[in-house]
């Protein structure tokens, strides 16, 4: 019995689905069509949700700031900290949506952020003179991890990844200027 054109074709896409199908079966945690090899995603995800601890930290960190800032400059400050603080959150979600579109899990709870930060914690108390640069000096440290990230997702072979983490320093960047501002002295 001969088999037509049409038969062999519509065989030949049943035999590609089902490869598909155990392509994405592979992928943990979640099934991606991506094209990133398992290896490199799963370093990727990795410095991804590093990232995102550590953002997602700084954020609550500078909004613990926020609330309970005290004293002659309170106003400028407050609203400073805001800023800032809502200035993370664009970030957050961005680098937590590149996680799952790799087919990984974002680790973006409170607890998981602060128990994978590498930032220090704020003090339980501080005065005004010395949170403008408490706050700095995490900035600081999370542009600074989250550059070295840039050159390693691109080694990595994953461009996308290294723009998002150039946007994420710049981000940092710009809040350090504006705490480094305040602080001025001439």
């Amino acid at each position: 019995m001969a088999t037509s054109k049409a038969d062999k074709k519509k065989a030949d896409k049943k035999i590609e689905q089902k490869a598909d199908q155990k392509i994405l079966a592979k992928k943990l945690p979640f099934a991606t069509r991506h094209d990133l090899s398992d290896a490199t995603r799963t370093k990727v995800v990795a410095s991804l949700n590093q990232t995102l601890a550590e953002i997602f930290d700084l954020q609550s960190q500078v909004k613990q700031a926020h609330w309970n800032v005290k004293g002659p400059s309170f106003f400028g400050l407050h609203k400073l900290f805001d800023e800032i603080a809502d200035s993370l959150t664009q970030p957050i979600d961005t680098v937590a949506e590149r996680i799952l579109s790799l087919g990984g899990f974002a680790k973006g709870t409170v607890r998981m952020a602060a128990s994978a930060s590498a930032l220090p914690d704020l003090p339980a108390e501080f005065r005004q003179e010395d949170i403008v640069g408490d706050i700095a000096d995490r900035v600081a440290l999370a542009a600074k991890l989250t550059r070295k990230r840039i050159d390693s997702s691109e080694d990595a072979g994953d461009k996308v990844t290294s723009d998002l983490f150039i946007e994420v320093v710049a981000a940092l960047d710009k809040a350090l200027y504006f705490l480094e501002a305040y602080q001025f002295r001439a």
